[in-house]
C-alpha cells in the first residue's frame, strides 16, 4: 500500500515530504487551476518534493494533442511522471499506445469495472476510481471498488497484466480505512486528511495523562 498526496500545491507537497511516508502525489485539472501554476511546473515541483510517481492528466482537445501532452510530461522527469487518462474507447487506444513505449499509465473518470478490464488489457498500471463523486452519483462508490478489485484480482490470476486501484475523491479518515477495506491498493488523500488520520482525541488525552504522571514522578524524586 502507498499514500499519495492528492493536491498540486508545492506547499501541500512540502507538508507531505516532511512525514516521510507519502509516496508521490496525484493532480487533475482543476486541481492545478486552483494552484495558480502553469502544470508543467506543478509536476516540476512535486517531482522535487516527493519520491514517487507524480501524475498529470491528460486536457488535450484531441488525442493527437492528448499523445504529445503525455510524452511532455513524461520527459519532464523521466521515470517519474505518470499520466493520468480519462477513460474512453478511444483514449484506451491511447493508453495501450503509450503503456507499449514504457509510459507510466493510470486511467481516470473510471466508473465501472468493465472499464477495469480494459485498462488492464491496455497495459494500464493503475486505475484511480472517484470514490466519493461515485458515491454521490451512482450510490455506493465503495462496492465499486470492491468491484474493480475482484476485476483486477481476476485478471491477474487468469495470467493478465497486473493493475492496481488508486482511490481518490476521499473526504474523510473514516472513507480513507473503509476504501482501503473495500479493495484499494493505495489510497490518494488531501493533506488535510492524511493529517487528520494521524489524530484521536484519545490519542492526545492518553499523552497529556502519562506527561502529568511523568511530572509528577518527577517532582516526588
Amino acid at each position: 500500500m502507498a499514500i499519495y498526496l492528492d493536491s498540486a500545491q508545492p506547499a501541500d507537497a512540502e507538508q507531505a515530504a516532511a512525514l516521510g511516508f507519502v509516496t508521490g502525489a496525484t493532480t487533475n485539472p482543476t486541481l492545478v487551476a486552483a494552484s495558480g501554476l502553469p502544470a508543467a511546473e506543478v509536476v516540476t515541483a512535486l517531482c522535487r518534493l516527493l519520491p514517487g510517481i507524480v501524475f498529470h492528466q491528460l486536457v488535450g482537445e484531441t488525442v493527437a494533442d492528448r499523445e504529445a501532452e503525455a510524452i511532455r510530461f513524461a520527459t519532464l522527469v523521466p521515470g517519474r511522471v505518470g499520466i493520468k487518462i480519462p477513460t474512453t474507447t478511444e483514449n484506451l487506444t491511447l493508453a495501450r499506445h503509450l503503456a507499449a513505449e514504457g509510459a507510466i499509465v493510470g486511467m481516470t473518470a473510471i466508473f465501472s469495472p468493465a472499464q477495469v478490464v480494459l485498462a488492464a488489457a491496455a497495459g494500464a498500471r493503475y486505475v484511480l476510481p472517484y470514490v466519493d463523486r461515485s458515491t454521490r452519483l451512482l450510490g455506493d462508490g465503495l462496492g465499486l471498488v470492491r468491484e474493480m478489485r475482484a476485476v483486477a484480482d481476476a485478471v491477474t490470476a487468469g495470467g493478465g497484466p497486473s493493475i492496481e486501484i488508486i482511490a481518490a475523491s476521499i473526504k474523510t479518515p473514516e472513507q480513507a480505512v473503509a476504501t482501503l477495506l473495500a479493495g484499494a491498493h493505495h489510497l490518494t488523500l488531501p493533506i488535510a486528511v492524511i493529517e487528520a488520520m494521524g489524530e484521536h482525541d484519545l490519542s492526545r488525552a492518553a499523552i497529556d495523562e502519562f506527561a502529568k504522571s511523568a511530572a509528577e514522578t518527577a517532582a516526588n524524586d
